[in-house]
Formats: structure tokens, C-alpha cells, sequence
């Protein structure tokens, strides 16, 4: 078993482009990444997850008392705990519509594209692209959703609020910076479809991907800021694994319900 391990391992780094040190800092990142690691945070981190809910995962996990309990039930537990830790976040009228009901939401009732603050954590496909000298160009297999991000500095000006704002981007060291402004209200996953709130305007985020020193992960750890929905900055994580083999296909399935109900939210 050992020599078909060494052969499996073998074969999974031929997958990995080296990340050799003449590479471009935009080269480290370009390629196809798809859904997380099959390992407990990566299953936690699907849609987005805070190390707090992290924190209370892993203690589930490391409690003897637990060892007879499905993965599944311990983190629906500790997804509990982390739905209420960020409700605590929340301001007293952006708590009131949390979690914000499905049945309210565009994308359910109308087809309407996610916007940034859920694109940013969609899961499945991510594949990222430089375009040019000053463009990277972000693509979501969820709605084959489209971003730009300016490598040149660039302000948006007096351009109108939009679903996907204005985002910049710099490296720091290994480390891809992205700033968005300009965000027109809209929902946000905290942290999954399960449990949404919604942002105003004032909305910014800062997010920071990391790749992992074997090549095989993407990390970003984004930062928001919205004083009037969040009485503090809110800080989620997420995880996609290298996934060269993907490709994104239009998203052309969605279908308008016919019939609606409201209130089918989890507590």
C-alpha cells in the first residue's frame, strides 16, 4: 500500500504547477480553483466561516464525548454557534432581517445575479485570469459571475453605486490584495445561504488571497466594514482547492418559482 500512496502522491503534486521564483506574483494565483478540500474545515469553509466557528468545530471534534457523533451533527452544531456569534455582530436593524428570507431574495425570485458580498463566497468554480498589464479578471462558476479588479490604482469617480463595486488590487509579498467600494446594497451570506443578512452602501471590503506553499489551496480572509449594518468589522474565511481539470459553463439553468413561501428560515 505504501508504493500505491507514493504513486498517489506523486501524482497529485504533477497536478500542482511549481511555483517556481521567477514567477510572476499574478502567475502564483492564475488557474482554475474549485470546491475546498475534503477535510473538516474544508467542509466547514464551503460558502464562508469565521474562526470563531472554526474554533468551536474543532473542540467538538477533540471532545472524547463527541467521538460517536457524526461529522455532520457537529457541524451543524457549530454552525449554530457561529450564525449567533455573528448576529451579535449585527446593528439592532440589520439584526431584525436576520437571517433574511429566501423567499425575498432576487437571485430566488427573479434569476437576478448574486452580488459581490455573496459572489466573493460562492462556491464551486473560481478561475482567475490576468487581462492585460493593470487587469485581473475574477470568474464564479455561480452565475458565471465576472469581476475586475484594477492592478493600476484606478478610482471609480463619481461612477453610480453597482452590484459588484469597484475593487483594486496590490501584492503584498505573496499576498493579493483586492479593495472594493462602490457596492450598492444588497445581502451577504452570513455564513451560507442558510443564514443571509444584508448590507447598505456603505459597505467596504478588503480581501486577501493566499496560496498554500504546496499550491494545492486558496485562501482569502475578507474583511467587512458597513458601519451601519455591522457594529464592528466582520472577518470570513474561505478555502477552494487547485481544480486545473474544471471549466466554467454558462449559467443558464436558473428557473423562476411559481410559487412562493415565506418565513422558511432556519432559526
Amino acid at each position: 500500500m505504501r508504493g500505491w500512496s507514493a504513486l498517489v502522491g506523486l501524482a497529485l503534486l504533477a497536478s500542482i504547477p511549481a511555483l517556481a521564483r521567477g514567477q510572476s506574483p499574478a502567475a502564483r494565483l492564475e488557474g482554475m480553483w474549485s470546491d475546498p478540500p475534503v477535510t473538516p474545515e474544508g467542509l466547514f469553509c464551503f460558502f464562508a466561516c469565521t474562526d470563531t466557528g472554526l474554533a468551536r468545530l474543532n473542540a467538538l471534534l477533540d471532545n472524547p464525548a463527541n467521538d460517536a457523533r457524526p461529522f455532520q451533527e457537529l457541524q451543524t452544531d457549530a454552525k449554530r454557534f457561529e450564525r449567533e456569534y455573528l448576529r451579535d455582530l449585527l446593528t439592532p436593524a440589520a439584526r431584525t432581517r436576520y437571517p433574511f428570507d429566501p423567499a425575498e431574495d432576487p437571485g430566488f425570485l427573479h434569476c437576478e445575479p448574486w452580488a459581490v458580498a455573496r459572489q466573493i463566497f460562492a462556491p464551486h468554480q473560481l478561475e482567475i485570469r490576468q487581462r492585460g498589464a493593470a487587469r485581473l479578471e475574477l470568474r464564479y462558476g455561480e452565475w458565471d459571475g465576472r469581476r475586475t479588479i484594477y492592478l493600476d490604482g484606478r478610482r471609480p469617480g463619481q461612477a453610480a453605486p453597482s452590484a459588484m463595486g469597484h475593487s483594486v488590487g496590490r501584492w503584498e509579498g505573496d499576498a493579493f490584495v483586492v479593495e472594493t467600494s462602490g457596492v450598492a446594497g444588497n445581502i451577504i451570506m452570513l455564513p451560507d445561504l442558510q443564514a443571509m443578512g444584508e448590507h447598505s452602501g456603505e459597505l467596504r471590503i478588503v480581501e486577501r488571497y493566499t496560496r498554500s506553499t504546496d499550491g494545492g489551496s486558496l485562501r482569502l480572509t475578507a474583511t467587512l466594514t458597513d458601519a451601519r449594518s455591522f457594529r464592528q468589522p466582520l472577518v470570513l474565511k474561505k478555502i477552494w482547492r487547485w481544480a486545473p481539470e474544471q471549466q466554467i459553463a454558462p449559467y443558464d439553468a436558473c428557473e423562476r418559482p411559481t410559487e412562493v413561501k415565506r418565513g422558511q428560515v432556519r432559526p
